[in-house]
């Protein structure tokens, strides 16, 4: 995927987060989708801030949403000649944290579907203690027209992510300085 590359939602991407914007702050979920990615230099602007590093670009993100501190989901384009459905959706919070949420765009609108946004997917193991997810009929709708076979709970979603990207964490904890 080149720098200059359209910036534009993926269909089921701008079909979920058109709703996503309907709901922001419902169901205890701080996820404010973008209108579009962030722009090449913004993404660098943001991972060289993030990292404390100047010498990176951000050409292996496409950052499309944050939450309510600030932190950035983006798709990390890992995977070498596959399209941007097929990246799998990582989550870089304003404190440090960092996760893999979904394995791809089909896995992350069923996640979002079943109540959950990039931070609550990324902190799945250690949740608010008061906070119960609500799962949405419309991002069920959505998932289901776009992704139906990626269907499952935020639970295996997460769990697969992490499984297929042990790594993550070192890995951009390596870029850093």
């Amino acid at each position: 995927m080149s720098l200059n590359e359209d910036r534009r939602f993926p269909t089921a991407l701008a079909a979920a987060m058109a709703v996503r914007l309907d709901c922001i702050g419902e169901g205890g979920v701080e996820f404010e989708p973008y209108g579009s990615f962030l722009t090449a230099d913004e993404t660098t602007d943001w991972l060289r801030a993030w990292t404390g590093n100047s010498a990176l670009t951000g050409d292996a993100f496409r950052v499309f949403g944050q939450d309510g501190t600030g932190g950035n989901a983006a798709f990390w384009l890992i995977r070498p000649g596959r399209n941007l459905a097929e990246q799998p959706v990582v989550f870089m919070g304003s404190e440090g944290e960092t996760g893999v949420v979904a394995r791809d765009l089909g896995a992350f609108l069923w996640l979002l579907a079943d109540g959950f946004g990039p931070w609550e997917a990324a902190a799945f193991y250690e949740p608010e203690p008061d906070w119960v997810p609500q799962a949405n009929e419309e991002l069920a709708a959505i998932a289901e027209q776009h992704a139906p076979a990626c269907r499952a709970s935020a639970a295996t979603i997460v769990a697969q992510a992490t499984q297929e990207f042990p790594d993550f964490d070192d890995t951009i904890m390596g870029l850093c300085r």
